[in-house]
This record gives structure tokens, C-alpha cells and sequence, in this order.
């Protein structure tokens, strides 16, 4: 039997069916080796077309791999920025979608709600921060439709950066009301206190996070537009989410954010 022929639009439908069927795979870069970055983002585009064609509204961007920790656990070196639609918006209180993922992961994020359209390139840290209404404290709940999280580059990029749903914690602030390079969060597993980051594990300040996805996407064609949310990467290593579990995530000045592994019955 012949080997799949790999290209964008049938990375980009196999990626959604996974999705869909909550089926993983291996990394297409093993069939497919010429999946660079940049051909991860023509698939990432690609899919979130097909999202909104059955509905999905966009709302907004969220950053993958900007700390440290996410790109060694990964065995990769740069952030990737990918796309948010209302689909998956967790609300506070519900739990994991078990029957919606494959092996879904939490990890704290901050949170911005934009105020004012942000447009690269060259956009500054200070300028970033000047574009945000508020500030949240949320988590956001991996998943990936790879085999034990395993891909290159191309491959994580084409798949929306391992998107899966978010939490956005109810208590938001003015990015003045708080120092986010020195904002703590302690992340608990049942109970028990299993990491702790501050957001200068984001690119040294969530903000230049933000600077960074605004000139990214500066690239594509794209800006960050009023109104949108903004994930700005995970500040520690994401933690398994199994049903039975419970996770908590205590920021220092922007509140906690809980979410329980739910059932396998929830959907």
C-alpha cells in the first residue's frame, strides 16, 4: 500500500477529523519531512478557515512555548502563536471536556483582554502593554493530536499549538494594578503544590509575549484586534488532567482558577 501524500489540505483535514474523532497520530514530519514552520502556519490558517466555516467564531490569539520550561520538556526553541475561537472557551467551573479531548493537560496562563487593535512589526513590550484593557489570571487546557505530545516545529504549529480549551479567571485588573514579571501563580494537583512560576518565566514579561505575537502575525497579514483575548503561553510545565483530578491554579494578585478532571461521562 502506498504511503499517505502529505500536503496542506490534507494535513489540515486530517488534523480536524483527529480532532473530531479524539484520535491521535504520529507526527506528520516523520511522512513528511518539508512540514516547516512555514508550512505549519499556511495549515494552521487553513484550519481555523474551516472552523469558522462550521461556525466557530474567532476571538482570539494564544502563544505556545514562550517559557522556557514548555520548550525543553518539548525539545523545542521558539514560541508559536496560534488561534482562539469561542469553541474552546471552558467556562469557569466546568470541567475538562474528557470526552471532547484525547490527553488534555493544564497549564497557568495570564490573561489579556485587548483594548485597542495591536499591528506589527516593531511593536515594543511598553507599546503592547499600552493596547491592553485588562489582565486575568486563566489556565488553559492542552490537548494534541500527536502521540504522547510528540512533533518538530512544523508539526505542533499546523496543529493550532496543541489547542484544547481555556478558563479565564473572573477577577481582572488594569496591567498598572499589578507587576506581571513578578505575579506568582502556585499550581496545585489534588491538593497537593506541584509547581510555581511568575510571568517573568513568559519571555521575561507577558507582554513581550504579546509584542511577539503582534509582529508574528504582522508576518501572515494578521493583527491583534479590541476585544480579543490573549493567552500568553503557559508559565509552567503543563500537568495531566485525568478524570477524578483536580487542579488549581493561585495567582498572587489575580485570583485562582479551578478546574476538575470531570468523568469520562462528561462531554
Amino acid at each position: 500500500m502506498a504511503a499517505q501524500q502529505w500536503d496542506v489540505e490534507s494535513v489540515a483535514a486530517e488534523l480536524l477529523a483527529c480532532e473530531d474523532e479524539r484520535r491521535d497520530r504520529v507526527k506528520f514530519t516523520d511522512e513528511w519531512p518539508e512540514l516547516d514552520v512555514a508550512t505549519g502556519y499556511e495549515i494552521q490558517d487553513l484550519t481555523l478557515a474551516k472552523r469558522l466555516e462550521r461556525g466557530e467564531k474567532l476571538i482570539g490569539v494564544k502563544l505556545g512555548l514562550t517559557s522556557r520550561a514548555k520548550q525543553q520538556r518539548m525539545g523545542v526553541d521558539t514560541p508559536f502563536v496560534a488561534w482562539l475561537t469561542d469553541a474552546m472557551i471552558l467556562p469557569a467551573g466546568d470541567p475538562v471536556p474528557q470526552d471532547a479531548l484525547i490527553h488534555p493537560r493544564i497549564e497557568p496562563e495570564l490573561v489579556f483582554v485587548m483594548g485597542e487593535r495591536l499591528e506589527g512589526p516593531g511593536v515594543t513590550g511598553a507599546q503592547a502593554m499600552a493596547a491592553v484593557a485588562a489582565v486575568h489570571g486563566g489556565a488553559e487546557v492542552i490537548d494534541s493530536r500527536y502521540k504522547d505530545f510528540k512533533f518538530a516545529a512544523g508539526d505542533v504549529i499546523a496543529d493550532n499549538a496543541s489547542s484544547g480549551a481555556f478558563v479565564t479567571g473572573g477577577l481582572g485588573l488594569a496591567p498598572s494594578e499589578v507587576d506581571l514579571s513578578l505575579e506568582a501563580v502556585l499550581v496545585e494537583v489534588d491538593g497537593e503544590v506541584v509547581d510555581s512560576a511568575t510571568g517573568a518565566a513568559v519571555q521575561g514579561h507577558p507582554g513581550e509575549a504579546l509584542a511577539l505575537a503582534a509582529n508574528d502575525l504582522a508576518t501572515r497579514g494578521h493583527a491583534i484586534e479590541a476585544g480579543w483575548v490573549v493567552l500568553t503561553g503557559g508559565m509552567t510545565d503543563a500537568v495531566f488532567a485525568p478524570p477524578g483530578s483536580s487542579v488549581a491554579c493561585h495567582f498572587s494578585n489575580l485570583g485562582s482558577v479551578f478546574i476538575s478532571g470531570g468523568t469520562k461521562g462528561d462531554a
